[in-house]
């Protein structure tokens, strides 16, 4: 388990209440987590609502930490994705996804998955560094990279810290295959490298877009780009000959699933060439976290969302079991798939993909070959 970092918030930070706050996801930053010892809860007694209300205006700034490491690619023996290896350039998001799978990643840093994964940012300044010499060992056996899988690689402190871009240019130095799932627009900043890639069929984008309303957006990815900039983003990229697709993840039954057949009408008529869809994951600490930013933001549809989501979890709001975990079990999962299925085929989504490809790699050590 990794040192956790110095504590660098302030006694004003603990001390704003459990309360939604505009550009934040998460409504809580309880410290408590599964590998806590203690929980503690901030109370308001009622005296002052105007106290209540700077509190509700209040802000949180985000705060950089440096993550430093010897090995920047992640490896992972799941069979429920497509990839066995993956890099992170940052630990935390400032996206701010209430839904967010990564979450709990922040409490082995003894963080809160709440405020804290999203204030507070880790990022990897030797990554690109790391990669090179892990891609130079004479050892090393390439395959496709998924870049940011477990926390977006465009994050917006990656506009000024540019971890991504740096990656990304060893890979095409080293001609690395990568593929790349985002909801940023600031993807376009890197369409020279990343088009010159995908003419060597070494790279694929995927855009992420959950819902086309922009309401809700806001306030369950506040930092995200907004739909139409991502479904821009699309067409910025196909239009640049990148194979782009996009993933409806998550869905959220009673919240977003009515909108399904609209987000694959609009990824169709914004150039992609496959689509597709997961079902909301809710593992550890993220079930409270969901639940109380949806008692907050849509107190009249709270029960019935999570009953629905219970519906596709076997009675729970979450069930971990490989081969279910990302499309659930029983009738109300199957018709989601079934849509999900339909509305593919209906709007031309499933063109056949070619495999990136990985016998250009430029790998292994050439001092090595003089012995």
């Amino acid at each position: 388990m990794p040192a956790p970092p110095p504590d660098t918030r302030t006694k004003s930070d603990d001390a704003l209440p459990d309360l939604p706050r505009k550009g934040r996801g998460s409504v809580s930053n309880r410290p408590s987590h599964r590998f806590g010892v203690a929980d503690r809860y901030d109370i308001d007694d009622g005296w002052s609502d105007h106290e209540r209300e700077d509190w509700a205006k209040a802000r949180r700034k985000t705060i950089l930490g440096v993550d430093t490491v010897r090995r920047v690619i992640s490896r992972n023996s799941s069979p429920d994705v497509g990839f066995d290896r993956s890099i992170n350039p940052y630990k935390g998001c400032e996206h701010g996804c209430i839904y967010c799978f990564a979450r709990p990643t922040h409490a082995w840093l003894d963080l809160s998955p709440g405020m804290d994964f999203e204030t507070r940012i880790f990022r990897k300044p030797d990554a690109a560094q790391a990669l090179r010499q892990e891609l130079s060992a004479r050892s090393y056996t390439p395959a496709p990279i998924a870049l940011g899988i477990n926390t977006d690689a465009y994050q917006p402190t990656e506009k000024s810290e540019r971890l991504t871009r740096g990656i990304l240019e060893v890979l095409y130095e080293f001609r690395h295959p990568v593929h790349i799932i985002t909801k940023s627009a600031l993807i376009q900043r890197d369409i020279d490298i990343l088009a010159a890639m995908a003419d060597l069929n070494l790279f694929k984008a995927a855009l992420s877009i959950t819902t086309l309303d922009r309401d809700l957006a806001r306030v369950m990815e506040p930092r995200a780009a907004t739909p139409s900039r991502r479904l821009d983003t699309v067409r910025a990229l196909t239009d640049a000959g990148i194979p782009t697709s996009v993933l409806m993840a998550p869905v959220i039954p009673g919240l977003t699933d009515h909108e399904i057949e609209k987000v694959m009408e609009a990824a169709a008529h914004a150039g992609a060439t496959r689509a597709g869809g997961v079902l909301i994951r809710l593992p550890h600490e993220i079930k409270g976290l969901f639940e109380e930013w949806l008692r907050a933001h849509f107190p009249d549809r709270a029960d019935k969302v999570l009953n629905h989501i219970r519906e596709c979890r076997g009675g729970k709001l979450y069930n971990a079991q490989f081969g279910s975990r990302m499309r659930g079990e029983g009738v109300y999962a199957d018709l989601i798939q079934n849509r999900l299925k339909m509305a593919v085929k209906r709007y031309g989504l499933d063109k056949p993909g070619q495999p990136l490809d990985s016998t250009q790699f430029r790998g292994g050590d050439p001092q090595m070959c003089l012995f």
